[in-house]
């Protein structure tokens, strides 16, 4: 099995996904222009179309490893259909990105709508990247039980878990 297609094509198409997903969430199309004002708001700034040159990297530092646990996660479970992928997706948003914006709302009062702009967004990406690994996976010819042989921690994984 090419170990490109296997561990880094899926990836590379999740995050492909997901800046295409964050970039019409946070458009004028859906949620941009009130993003921007409650941002403004709660950091109590003016408006700034200017970006730190360095948030773009630290941002697709942030999908890349996303993107590489939900990839580790759908190897070591086998995960090989779309309800299996959308279940994970489902559970990794709630139990991570659901927890820390509930956190940075009730202990930093940060306005609640800001984390339901901000969740919103992770629970699209969380099922798009899920989507995308898994078929992506698949695509290259990588099954469950590839994955069950390239990866030896997986012996003891049940496939009760989830609908792979």
């Amino acid at each position: 099995m090419n170990s490109f297609k296997r561990d880094y094509l899926p990836v590379i198409a999740a995050v492909l996904a997901a800046s295409v997903v964050s970039g019409i969430w946070y458009s004028s199309f859906l949620f941009g222009k009130q993003w921007i004002a409650l941002r403004n708001q709660y950091l109590s700034v003016a408006p700034n179309a200017d970006v730190a040159p360095w948030k773009p990297l630290v941002e697709l530092i942030r999908e890349v490893t996303v993107s590489y646990v939900l990839s580790r996660f759908i190897a070591q479970l086998g995960i090989d259909r779309l309800r299996g992928a959308l279940s994970l997706g489902f559970w990794v948003w709630l139990g991570f990105p659901v927890t820390m914006l509930v956190g940075a709302s009730l202990w930093d009062n940060k306005p609640w709508a800001l984390s339901l702009i901000h969740g919103g967004d992770w629970f699209t990406k969380m099922l798009v990247m899920a989507s995308v690994i898994m078929f992506t996976r698949r695509l290259a010819g990588t099954s469950a039980k590839d994955s069950v042989s390239q990866e030896p921690s997986n012996q003891g994984a049940t496939r009760t878990l989830m609908d792979r």
